[in-house]
């Protein structure tokens, strides 16, 4: 059974376009088992005491440095026990929200999601398949405005994550039915497994 991992990143709970389109996509997987992550409340930055924490060894982190890696921990765990991430992104002043930022910062750790080699850095999580849902008013992904996608494609890929599919609403305040006639095609094109 697929198990997917939802991560919602708009700020608006109603009437948010990337949250309409992920829930078409993840109706393209019946049967399939997915945890939602709704991160429209923001996930604390990584502070000093976090960097401190993340680079003690394991086996010699205090308790207090591990409370302060247990979000990252859970969020981490959310992705590696998941086969497909659906994420929700719209795109604020051309690019990302500053909550899948921080999330990025949450999940991207050196020995846990990636690993330095000789060659450069790998990614751990490999195997696993993202499709974003990307919203947006007037930037047309793939477009010399579009920030969010490039970024997206690069953090997902130095995790390990090289299967990213893109579904996009975009040019919504233009000609709303058109983007979402657009998203919702390749959303039926989609292949569910």
């Amino acid at each position: 059974m697929t198990h997917i991992l939802r991560i919602e990143t708009s700020a608006r709970k109603q009437g948010s376009v990337s949250r309409k389109l992920t829930q078409s996509i993840i109706d393209r997987f019946p049967g399939a088992t997915v945890t939602t992550r709704d991160l429209s409340g923001g996930l604390p930055v990584i502070s000093e005491a976090w960097v401190a924490a993340n680079f003690t060894p394991e086996a010699d982190r205090s308790d207090a440095q591990r409370a302060e890696l247990a979000l990252s921990d859970s969020l981490i765990a959310e992705v590696k026990a998941a086969d497909v991430l659906v994420i929700g992104l719209p795109i604020y002043n051309f690019s990302a929200p500053a909550a899948f930022k921080e999330w990025v910062d949450q999940i991207a750790r050196a020995g846990v999601t990636f690993a330095y080699t000789e060659n450069g850095p790998r990614g751990l999580l490999e195997g696993k398949r993202a499709i974003v849902a990307v919203a947006s008013g007037g930037v047309p992904l793939g477009s010399d405005f579009d920030h969010a996608s490039p970024y997206v494609r690069q953090v997902l890929g130095f995790i390990g994550i090289t299967d990213v599919e893109f579904v996009a609403a975009t040019g919504l305040n233009m000609d709303e039915t058109g983007a979402l006639d657009a998203a919702n095609a390749a959303i039926a094109a989609l292949k569910a497994a």
